[in-house]
């Protein structure tokens, strides 16, 4: 057996395991994810029980996938949970680009790679863990790394 092979059936291995990680954490815990964003941003337009849409799972192994969009803009605040992307030996990127968005983010996985946010400068950001994402207020300062290898980008700030 080739070193190469024994190596991406690591990779592999290694991405299952992300994967069911993450199917874990989402079938224990079905709205409380929501309910930490909602309160780590304090004030907030919803409510007790609101409604909120959800982003697929990304997966992406070396280079190979489909990135998470969500452009369509609302007319009022909607809020977004964003399921875990996984993403192994490879970039990836979330496009969240909603003005009127409330992102909600759960874990992402990345192994070997890196993960870009690419958010609305209007939209707010938040993880299921409590934190919420904000660029720093110096002029000019449209990006900030947080979740070790992800990237927060801020776009539409004109």
């Amino acid at each position: 057996m080739s070193m190469a092979h024994t190596h991406r059936q690591w990779l592999i291995g290694l991405l299952l395991g992300a994967c069911a990680m993450a199917s874990a954490v989402a079938a224990d815990e079905m709205d409380s994810p929501v309910y930490s964003c909602l309160k780590a941003w304090g004030k907030h337009p919803f409510g007790k029980n609101p409604e909120y849409k959800t982003l697929s799972t990304s997966v992406k192994v070396f280079g190979i996938g489909h990135d998470t969009v969500d452009a369509e803009p609302t007319n009022s605040p909607a809020l977004v949970l964003v399921n875990p992307s996984v993403n192994v030996a490879g970039g990836s990127e979330i496009q969240v680009l909603n003005p009127y968005g409330w992102y909600c983010f759960r874990t992402t996985v990345s192994v070997m790679g890196g993960l870009t946010i690419k958010a609305h400068c209007k939209s707010h950001l938040a993880t299921t863990s409590g934190d919420v994402l904000e660029v720093g207020n110096g002029e000019g300062d449209k990006g900030v790394t947080v979740m070790g290898s992800t990237q927060v980008e801020r776009v539409g700030c004109d």
